[in-house]
């Protein structure tokens, strides 16, 4: 099967590093499918790639259900889905566990956990079927204690994600791969970060795995900026 052929996933791909490895992947042969909640962003990226090359499901996924009918839309429009870039996720507030809003926290699980497990069952049929790849973005906060972090938390759970499904998944002929970015300067935060990587850096990280012959099994990809060099 060429490379033309597959089907990626990428799930908050409307910005950052969502929309970085998008046009990574288009330029190394995929098909996408997009989605996020942000619908004008998606048909920006649409309208960049042609249609037939990219199409776009916006969708919430801290609901499940929402998933499900993104997932049957796009098997319903491609026909399959080779690979899986569970990506969505959100960051809080200062303050840590003795004052943070515990919103956010709420909005945090839901989204960085509960929306990367929702869409590996929503997919993995599909995925499986096509013994496909499957990726979700982790973080160096979910391998390093950072004080008060309600969102290393959430990190470190879809790094135990990630050991889980590839147990889950053994045999199967699907791969399943954590990128593990440092810093990155993306709409992530409010103001401009010049020493973080850049979306594509860590989009080039994905693609690295995803174009590994089929015996090569790219289990992590921690990838962090280079230390400023010290006068």
């Amino acid at each position: 099967m060429s490379e033309s052929e597959k089907v990626l996933l990428i799930t908050g791909a409307s910005t950052g590093i969502g929309a970085a490895t998008a046009r990574a992947a288009v330029d190394a042969g995929y098909r996408l499918a997009l989605t996020a909640r942000s619908t004008d962003k998606l048909d920006a990226l649409v309208k960049e790639f042609g249609r037939e090359r990219a199409f776009a499901v916006p969708c919430d996924v801290s609901r499940f259900e929402a998933q499900q009918r993104m997932v049957e839309t796009v098997v319903n429009h491609y026909g399959r889905i080779d690979a899986v870039f569970a990506n969505a996720g959100v960051g809080g507030g200062p303050g840590g566990f003795s004052g943070a809003p515990v919103d956010g926290w709420r909005t945090m699980a839901e989204v960085n956990i509960l929306g990367a497990a929702y869409t590996l069952r929503a997919t993995l049929e599909h995925v499986k079927k096509a013994r496909g790849h499957v990726l979700l973005t982790g973080s160096v906060a979910g391998r390093r204690t950072l004080s008060g972090s309600f969102y290393s938390a959430t990190k470190w759970a879809v790094s135990a994600i990630g050991y889980g499904l590839r147990e889950e998944l053994r045999g199967t002929g699907v791969r399943v791969t954590l990128i593990e970015p440092g810093m990155v300067d993306t709409p992530f935060f409010d103001e401009p970060k010049p020493d973080a990587l850049k979306p594509e850096d860590v989009a080039r990280s994905v693609v690295y795995a995803l174009s590994q012959p089929e015996h090569v099994d790219v289990h992590e990809l921690m990838v962090l900026p280079t230390p400023p060099i010290e006068d």
